[in-house]
């Protein structure tokens, strides 16, 4: 397709960087990267979007979970992709996170809890369907907190904290599964999280989204070898919870 303009009833993507060989969006939350045989049904992916709005071919570079919103990155050749994805996977691209959890966790700490790969549609399934744990490591710091006086479980009151997330390594779900691992689960997820929390979320500040959202990635350019700085701040829907929260200032 030649053109670089987006159906009528289509949204543009939103670009944050782009030069003659990458292309770097604020993926919305709920959009898939690219079809999966888990979501068959889904007609609308990152990459299709995105070739049909710049008019050429893209290869993305990493993931995000469909839940998640923030920066994706893609090369514009397949040299470039291959190029990116040897980052990726060495694990020298540097990634920051924001998340809200449940709970006030410690002020910082670092997760290192091993995990086994898994496919989704087999996260609770017998421990035939898994591997051997593979080490993984996540560090956070306390943003923000809040107590609101809502009772949504056993206690009057109901606590909160905006995250600042660093995974070091990248395994499937890692965020998400450590967060639960130390029990402060994020808002908004339905596979490791709380349900009472995520309905009361939906019900009061009307999120009913992962509020997880990439802002910030460090990597070499593939070509010039140029450290980049990648970021863009939450999307509006994510902000517009930190602002119900009182948090608008904590980032």
């Amino acid at each position: 397709m030649s053109g670089t303009t987006p159906p009528a009833d289509e949204t543009p993507l939103e670009i944050v960087y782009r030069d003659d060989h990458l292309v770097v969006i604020h993926k919305p939350a709920g959009l898939l990267v690219h079809r999966s045989e888990l979501d068959r049904h889904e007609t609308r992916f990152a990459v299709q979007l995105l070739r049909d709005q710049i008019g050429q071919h893209v290869w993305p570079a990493h993931r995000l979970d469909r839940g998640t919103s923030g920066l994706l990155v893609f090369a514009l050749d397949a040299d470039t992709a291959g190029r990116l994805g040897a980052q990726f996977e060495a694990q020298t691209v540097d990634k920051r996170y924001v998340a809200v959890v449940r709970g006030h966790p410690p002020e910082s700490g670092l997760i290192d809890h091993p995990l086994s790969r898994q496919r989704d549609a087999a996260e609770w399934v017998g421990a035939h369907t898994r591997s051997e744990p593979q080490p993984a490591r996540t560090a956070y710091r306390r943003l923000a907190t809040v107590e609101l006086p809502i009772a949504v479980d056993r206690y009057p009151t109901s606590r909160y904290a905006l995250l600042e997330v660093a995974p070091e390594t990248g395994r499937k779900h890692q965020i998400r599964r450590h967060l639960k691992h130390i029990a402060h689960p994020i808002i908004g997820d339905a596979t490791y999280g709380k349900g009472l929390h995520n309905r009361m979320f939906a019900a009061r500040f009307g999120s009913a989204r992962l509020l997880l959202a990439c802002t910030e990635l460090w990597l070499d350019h593939p070509h010039s070898g140029e450290r980049l700085h990648l970021h863009t701040p939450p999307s509006a829907d994510f902000m517009a919870v930190l602002d119900q929260l009182g948090w608008h200032d904590a980032l």
